[in-house]
């Protein structure tokens, strides 16, 4: 079978942004190699759900929108799930985007050199160029697009990790689970940001057109190797920040701290390196955030035609990158949106990942495509642990959990 690589690299492109750049600087840095093995973790049980929803779109023709309006029962539940949704995606992404483009402007201003001026104009010039490409490009091009800015994530952040030269030692012994002091927050934080459920919306529709053929085995090779890939990734941002970080005693806030601290460390190209797969970070979840909420929302309004549905798509995607351009210019911190999408992002990815469970047994829509013993107690693990961040989450944006 040759294989193709496809929506798998928009799932990988869209949870390596730069939250979760800034969040594995921060493992990095404060406790080095130790929680190495949370990443593998998620990594794996992101594979499993995503490998779920690709086999949802690939071999029942069905965006996880579609499947969620079809299944369930029409009235006050169908709403409900529908106003959750809208929540937790749509308000979400359009509050998260703004950091999006500001994370891909820190990551130019590394390269560049920063200043007050230089950060709006990055914010403005990334905005208009997942603009365009978001309203002028068909899903392929967005597609090639994307995976080009994967490949450079991962070139990048390999060779910062090569010149920094980590201790191969002690990653190994990240790799066996245990949380040092403090860092049960920081552990919990990196398979939060790793497992999202817009991904799953994403994927779905995504793999439908994709792999109009119904080849789910070549979606789940594409899911394999680019989540996988995608779980790599995080874990080199990891090791460069605990070979440079952690190891010299350096304060680090954020990645692009850590950009300007790798030159007197590996020299001048390092913080080059880091800037670039920075930069690409913020645009690719800067692309992927507007499109995963247009995918979800046009899919779950009813008696729509395919054309409409496009319309929809595009015009949700833009509404978002444009509020989060302008959040972004004007330099406010959407505080409350944040904690009304981490509530609602909460209480989603559980009930999502179980729904998701549910359709993926009815062997009358899959057919040889539903699940097995394995995937099934694999993903009920997964929706049991994500049960339990979730209820972190709500109880975090609550004020309820420190």
């Amino acid at each position: 079978m040759k294989l193709r690589i496809g929506p798998g690299a928009l799932v990988a492109a869209a949870f390596i942004g730069p939250g979760t750049v800034t969040t594995c600087t921060l493992a990095g840095a404060n406790f080095g190699f130790a929680l190495v093995w949370a990443l593998v973790f998620a990594t794996l049980a992101t594979i499993l759900l995503q490998d779920m929803a690709a086999r949802l779109g690939a071999g029942a023709k069905r965006g996880l929108g579609e499947a969620l309006m079809e299944t369930l029962p029409a009235g006050p539940v169908r709403i409900g799930a529908a106003v959750l949704v809208f929540l937790a995606i749509a308000v979400g992404n359009a509050a998260y985007e703004a950091g999006n483009l500001a994370g891909g402007a820190l990551g130019l201003g590394a390269i560049l050199g920063e200043g007050a001026h230089s950060q709006k104009w990055a914010v403005a010039g990334l905005s208009l160029l997942a603009g365009a490409l978001l309203l002028l490009g068909k899903y392929k091009t967005l597609e090639k697009v994307l995976i080009g800015l994967v490949i450079l994530m991962s070139l990048a952040f390999a060779a910062t990790a090569v010149m920094v030269r980590p201790d191969l030692g002690a990653f190994a012994g990240g790799l066996v689970p245990r949380v040092p002091e403090g860092g049960l927050l920081t552990a919990i934080a990196l398979i939060g940001t790793t497992i999202v459920p817009y991904n799953l919306f994403l994927h779905a529709a995504a793999a439908k057109r994709r792999w109009p053929d119904g080849d789910a085995s070549a979606a789940r090779s594409d899911t394999v190797l680019s989540v996988g890939l995608g779980g790599i990734v995080s874990i080199l941002i990891v090791s460069v920040a605990a070979g440079a970080a952690f190891s010299a005693g350096l304060e680090i806030a954020n990645a692009a701290d850590m950009a300007r601290s790798l030159e007197p460390l590996a020299g001048t190209w390092a913080r080059y390196l880091l800037g670039a797969g920075l930069l690409a970070a913020g645009l690719t979840s800067a692309i992927t955030a507007p499109l995963a909420a247009g995918y979800a929302l046009s899919e779950m309004v009813p008696n729509v035609s395919d054309a409409g549905r496009a319309r929809l798509l595009k015009a949700t995607a833009l509404v978002i990158l444009g509020i989060g351009m302008t959040v972004g210019l004007l330099g406010i911190r959407p505080v409350t949106l944040i904690l009304v999408a981490q509530a609602a992002n909460g209480l989603l990815l559980p009930i999502i990942a179980g729904f998701l469970l549910y359709v993926m047994n009815r062997k009358g829509l899959l057919g040889g495509h539903a699940n097995g013993m394995l995937a099934n107690l694999g993903g009920l693990l997964v929706v049991l642990i994500t049960l339990g961040l979730g209820l972190r989450g709500v109880l975090r944006a609550l004020g309820l959990w420190p």
